[in-house]
């Protein structure tokens, strides 16, 4: 189903993308090339993308990278579409809702990071053998209608049996990242949350991990990197030594083990001391999470509109040659 917010969204993008320009690779001069890279959280499930920001592999691509969080998808691909950003960083969903919606310089993926989920089902209390079935009846803080986390979440429902709608309450009027303080005021029996909330419940008591929702949806294309199609067409250059970059930082994570891939991008993450920062890694790190090259296969993609169809948010598929662009990831393998 389409959203209204789109619409307003969109229109506001149009006369804004009017007046936006767009770089074109390295300077002449030689000069790094500024990219304003738009996150959609700052997380540690995102460890390669610090990787490559702190070992300096951007740098050495002859790129200066200013980052910037979203808080949320739809706003990331906003500040896309609108030029305010280069190079967006969250779920592909939203480059397919911006096509779907008829805009004309669509944003195009162009990497793929993750592969699996990134959150984590937290209980009230201990539970050592969990089973989807438990939730059944219960009150669970959710993520935003539309979005990844809801819809892989309601996939995995789905997967074992679960009706969303019937056979659990979930909340969905929490903003993003304010669930896990929901949560410990007494809000809701569960609640889907990101690293490092998980953790910080368990190590305050106020929740314990029972599930993993990576390990329970299987393999999802769940993050992927995107630029408005001029921006790519113009950009080519960038595009690949942004792609390059990246693909050292995912070849550092997969040959480094979780203390040594902590302490490149504790950095990152100054409010959460090392050995925190390595529990998440491991987490993550054992459940598969991140891809070996960051090609966003057409199995992945099908897979994705899948999930959106079966939550309601998809009247008709997008293109998959539209809308994915592996050209650079290719080469950078």
């Amino acid at each position: 189903m389409k959203k209204r917010k789109w619409y307003m969204i969109f229109a506001l993008i149009l006369c804004i993308s009017m007046i936006a320009g767009c770089g074109g690779g390295k300077t002449s001069s030689g000069a790094a090339k500024d990219i304003t890279l738009n996150e959609v959280a700052h997380s540690i499930f995102y460890a390669p993308q610090y990787v490559a920001i702190e070992n300096g592999y951007f740098e050495d691509e002859g790129l200066n990278v200013t980052l910037v969080t979203g808080f949320g998808a739809d706003k990331t691909m906003t500040a896309v579409l609108s030029g305010e950003a280069d190079i967006g960083f969250m779920g592909s969903e939203a480059s397919i809702y911006a096509y779907s919606e008829g805009a004309t310089d669509y944003a195009v993926n162009f990497a793929q990071l993750t592969q699996r989920a990134g959150n984590f089902l937290i209980s009230r209390e201990q539970i050592e053998n969990f089973d989807w079935s438990m939730i059944k009846g219960s009150t669970v803080l959710g993520g935003r209608k539309g979005g990844m986390p809801q819809m892989v979440f309601e996939y995995i429902l789905k997967k074992n049996g679960i009706d969303p709608a019937a056979d659990l309450t979930i909340v969905q009027n929490i903003d993003f990242g304010s669930t896990a303080a929901a949560f410990s005021g007494g809000q809701g029996d569960y609640s889907v949350e990101f690293e490092p909330s998980a953790t910080a419940l368990e190590q305050e008591g106020d929740g314990y991990v029972v599930a993993s929702l990576g390990e329970s949806s299987g393999y999802v294309p769940y993050t992927a990197y995107c630029a408005k199609t001029s921006y790519i067409s113009e950009n080519a250059e960038t595009i690949q030594s942004f792609v390059n970059a990246l693909q050292k930082g995912m070849d550092y994570v997969a040959e480094h083990s979780p203390e040594e891939i902590a302490k490149v991008i504790q950095p990152q993450f100054k409010e959460t001391d090392l050995d925190t920062i390595t529990a998440i890694v491991t987490r993550y790190y054992e459940q598969d999470t991140w891809k070996d090259n960051l090609v966003f296969e057409e199995d992945s993609f099908m897979l994705l509109q899948n999930i959106l169809q079966e939550a309601g948010q998809l009247e008709e598929y997008a293109p998959y040659e539209a809308l994915v662009d592996n050209t650079f990831s290719e080469k950078a393998k």
